[in-house]
């Protein structure tokens, strides 16, 4: 009798752990409101920088050293003038040309096998 009294209680058990659970599947709302959605439609498009397209070294005639990265853009490039040095960022207004330092101090003509910079000539190489 015993045996048959503990799995009764264990039938009943399990049936009341069942019958706890509904039988349709749980739904999760994931949420259709963005709080942001306003601001990403209105939003214009982003512009990604530009990329490289050369890295070019330039001896001067004072036989100095210039290392000059061009960008795709054609209106940017980055200027050192020591191997590991410092970048100076340069921007032309448009394609073509000359391309000047923020503050007016640097200013690089070309973007070939010879350049100008800030008012001497430099060969690639």
């Amino acid at each position: 009798m015993k045996t048959l009294t503990y799995s009764s209680i264990a039938l009943c058990a399990a049936a009341l752990a069942l019958s706890a659970c509904k039988s349709e599947p749980e739904t999760f709302n994931t949420g259709t409101n963005d709080p942001m959605a306003a601001e990403l439609a209105n939003a214009g498009n982003v512009a990604l920088p530009p990329m490289l397209r050369a890295s070019t070294t330039y001896r001067c005639k004072d036989n100095s050293l210039i290392f000059v990265d061009f960008m795709t853009d054609d209106v940017t490039a980055n200027l050192r003038t020591e191997r590991g040095g410092p970048i100076t960022g340069l921007k032309a207004p448009e394609a073509g040309q000359p391309f000047v330092s923020a503050d007016g101090a640097t200013k690089l003509e070309g973007a070939g096998e010879t350049v100008t910079y800030n008012g001497q000539a430099c060969k690639a190489g």
